[in-house]
């Protein structure tokens, strides 16, 4: 082929990428698109009304809006110098606001805010997740997208359905859509300099058991998250019957539709949009998570062993931020006389947790084996002591009972999404509550 030949078609080949929206940079590291090729919500709904009503109220919707997120980043954000430290308390909105960051604004976290524009300020959304067609990295939001160009030319929605058929723009079917992977590339953070792992859920899921090479065996993000609806929990330790109904309005009945209301452990968030549902149903999803144990073999010698099973999460116990995160024992051991011998994790009166606490968390450092609360500084992982999915982590607690004949205990695995201490130094003491979620709970008799 004539070298002029070759040219022309490579020449050919950029147009028409552009065409589509895309600007390729060296090492096809970076793509930019304009905020006109991105269709807005409410206009999906106009068809797939139940889907969009689902996913309203959202974390996913809210994930620029919620209140909490951008107090907190905010906060992180102040009083930072280093500009390594900066890069990464600016990058929150790369998967915060998607579309917002892949058509330039806004493009940290300290941008103003008044001046996002409205599809972008709604999270992870229809057209973000359905412009998908592969991911370039499994973290830090890695997907790869092929937007159509608005309204007059909405492109190609892709799913899991082979037949989907639509007025209103093209539809393909896409493996990438059913898998885990569209979930992990937001679903696992690096810091951007650092490179240290801030959250890791999709290698949880995909080093642990639920990632099985027996397709009768392996269940996916969306074999949880997208099968749960109100009543319905879905998680490992529950039925996670198929959803059957219509994609669109007017669309053939399917066997299993996947749900779209995305409430994670979040029982705050979508009550504060007004959507107390979801609410409820991310206590459900906690509520089936895991389980207690009491061992009382050696009670007699003044010892106990509380164990905590993973029974329902496809991931660690908890997920996501986990130095944020705190989940916990709640211990109380009493002896014949009704008298406390041993106590712990009792919340206190300003809704403080003692240092002593078991706690199931990551704790990040500075480099130098100094425990930092900012993840904008985290250049190393002091401890990650968590619950891996179907396994389970055992506690000795000692007491002491002389002169008892029996002992009471009582131990329950708490929740809550933030640490109430942070919280109150955020926004002020007092402005927000965050709520405990009692996830499981075990009461014993135990003769000495």
């Amino acid at each position: 082929m004539k070298k002029k030949t070759i040219i022309n078609r490579l020449f050919i080949i950029s147009v028409s990428l552009l065409t589509a929206g895309v600007i390729v940079l060296s090492c096809a590291k970076t793509q930019h698109f304009k905020l006109s090729q991105f269709i807005s919500p409410d206009t999906c709904g106009g068809c797939h009304s139940e889907i969009y009503e689902q996913w309203l109220n959202s974390m996913h919707n809210t994930a620029h809006k919620d209140p909490l997120y951008v107090q907190v980043s905010h906060f992180l954000r102040k009083g930072l110098t280093n500009g390594d430290e900066i890069k990464e308390a600016e990058s929150c909105v790369k998967c915060h606001t998607p579309v917002g960051v892949v058509s330039g604004y806004p493009t940290k976290v300290s941008d103003d805010r008044s001046k996002v524009a409205e599809i972008a300020r709604e999270g992870i959304q229809c057209d973000y997740c359905h412009s998908a067609v592969s991911a370039k990295k499994m973290y830090n939001n890695g997907l790869v997208l092929s937007p159509g160009n608005g309204m007059e030319d909405p492109g190609t929605k892709r799913g899991p359905f082979k037949d989907s058929k639509s007025d209103f723009h093209k539809s393909a079917y896409s493996e990438f859509h059913t898998g885990s992977e569209i979930c992990g590339t937001c679903h696992n953070v690096k810091h951007v300099v650092f490179d240290t792992v801030l959250e890791s859920t999709y290698d949880e899921w995909k080093n642990g058991p639920y990632n099985s090479k027996d397709p009768a065996k392996r269940i996916t993000c969306q074999g949880c998250h997208m099968y749960q609806r109100p009543g319905i929990a879905a998680t490992g330790s529950t039925e996670r019957p198929a959803n059957p109904g219509k994609a669109a309005d007017d669309g053939p009945e399917r066997k299993h539709i996947f749900t779209h209301y995305f409430v994670g452990g979040n029982s705050l968030v979508p009550g504060k949009m007004g959507d107390e549902a979801k609410n409820k149903m991310a206590l459900e999803r906690l509520q089936n998570a895991a389980v207690l144990e009491i061992d009382a073999k050696k009670a007699a010698s003044g010892e106990i062993e509380v164990i905590v099973k993973n029974t329902g999460a496809g991931h660690f116990l908890p997920t996501g931020l986990t130095d944020t995160r705190q989940m916990w024992l709640e211990i109380e051991v009493k002896d014949s006389r009704n008298r406390i011998v041993y106590s712990s994790g009792k919340v206190g009166p300003r809704g403080y947790l003692a240092d002593t606490t078991i706690m199931y968390n990551t704790i990040f450092g500075d480099g130098k084996g100094n425990r930092v609360i900012n993840i904008a500084k985290a250049r190393e992982i002091l401890r990650d002591r968590r619950i891996p999915p179907q396994s389970s982590l055992k506690e000795k607690i000692k007491f002491s009972a002389k002169g008892s004949k029996s002992i009471s205990v009582s131990v329950k695995l708490l929740y809550r999404i933030a640490p109430q201490k942070i919280v109150d130094t955020v926004l002020g003491t007092g402005k927000l509550k965050i709520p405990v979620v009692k996830m499981a709970e075990v009461k014993k008799q135990i003769t000495l």
